[in-house]
């Protein structure tokens, strides 16, 4: 009972989208705390498989990933340099990816000499530095000097990464898509340092989104738009108590649902305080007692779901909601939600299983680190 992580699956979902950007380097996206499954077992996880480039959301997060690092993989933070954070930043050696001329100048101000990364607003309008604003900083920001930047001598110039983000990369066919691309090659052409723009999504629509590193965050973790994902967590809730219930009595708060035959009720410890929305009261979404599918009937709360078990022979001690027949994504069409949202969303009172990573003969190893 409880979560169970499929470490492997994480690894074999990274090194498959690796294999569709044979040309770029992977990173991994390990912010929310690994999307919810943990970021001290998955980033080690990933590091072992290769994995030498990491972001995170807020400098926090990676002073945590680095205590469960160590020296070594680079990990960025995508807010960037916020004030109060040069101590941070500095301790946990992480790099910031600046997004405004504001941010750029006070890196440049307190961490002078360190390295740094840019993000350029290429169309999307939430974050990063704007055409004309990187227009006037670009040739300072390309002449910045700073140390420990991958160069074999530990000195070199200018940002270690250019980055930007796509707004529409899961919808394939999307304008938007070829806009911001056209718009990212344009402010970094002849740039002469690493160029990433492609997530998940960005890495499925082809090698001209890939540039030189990759940056896969939800389809590591089994979610859409990566289709071909290995499936990664399943999540068992434990039974807590079975009734009957009579034709014409009611189950839940608000009296939401009505027994219409003589019923079996099982009542299992989860509700919205755990991430699973109460948007699934009504919405169809069923649990599972392996192969058979029992509907969640009344209302989520926040600590118990209600589910008609009436067909089942037996009652198992736990009822699967995510698990081969029932993934994130499906989960989250039920609850009118996206699967990124389900998973940021598992609370902490789940017991966690970590299945291990395989040892895999001929196992990809780290890329070079990307030409500046």
């Amino acid at each position: 009972m409880g979560m169970t992580v499929d470490l492997g699956a994480i690894v074999a979902n990274w090194r498959a989208l690796a294999a569709l950007a044979p040309a770029a380097r992977p990173g991994a996206v390990v912010k929310a705390n690994a999307y919810g499954l943990g970021a001290e077992r998955v980033g080690p996880a990933l590091a072992t498989a290769g994995a030498r480039d990491f972001f995170v959301a807020i400098a926090a997060e990676g002073a945590a990933l680095r205590r469960a690092l160590g020296p070594g993989p680079r990990i960025f933070v995508l807010s960037g340099h916020m004030n109060g954070m040069a101590g941070v930043l500095d301790q946990a050696d992480l790099v910031p990816v600046l997004n405004s001329p504001e941010q750029f100048h006070r890196d440049l101000l307190l961490r002078a000499g360190k390295p740094f990364a840019i993000q350029l607003d290429s169309g999307m309008n939430r974050l990063g530095i704007e055409p004309g604003e990187w227009a006037a900083i670009r040739a300072e920001a390309v002449a910045r000097p700073v140390r420990d930047a991958g160069q074999a001598s530990g000195q070199g110039r200018g940002p270690a990464l250019v980055m930007s983000h796509l707004a529409c990369a899961d919808e394939p066919a999307h304008p938007m898509n070829p806009r911001q691309l056209a718009a990212f090659v344009d402010m970094t052409r002849d740039l002469g340092v690493p160029r990433s723009l492609a997530a998940t999504g960005g890495i499925l629509l082809g090698p001209e989104y890939h540039f030189d590193l990759t940056r896969p965050g939800v389809g590591l973790y089994g979610g859409l738009p990566f289709a071909d994902a290995r499936p990664v967590v399943r999540l068992a809730l434990p039974v807590i108590q079975t009734r009957r219930v009579a034709p014409g009595e009611t189950v839940g708060y608000g009296n939401a649902w009505t027994a219409g035959r003589e019923s079996r009720v099982a009542t299992v410890a989860a509700g919205y305080a755990d991430g699973l929305l109460r948007s699934l009261s009504g919405s169809g979404a069923r649990l599972w007692a392996g192969d058979r599918a029992c509907p969640i009937i009344g209302r989520v709360s926040m600590d118990l779901i209600t589910v008609d078990v009436t067909d089942l022979a037996d009652i198992p001690e736990a009822l699967d909601i995510l698990g081969p027949h029932q993934g994130v994504d499906a989960l989250a069409d039920a609850a009118g939600t996206i699967g990124y949202e389900i998973l940021t969303s598992l609370g902490d009172r789940y017991p966690r299983t970590y299945l291990p990573v395989p040892a895999e003969p001929g196992a990809a190893r780290p890329h070079a680190a990307p030409a500046a």
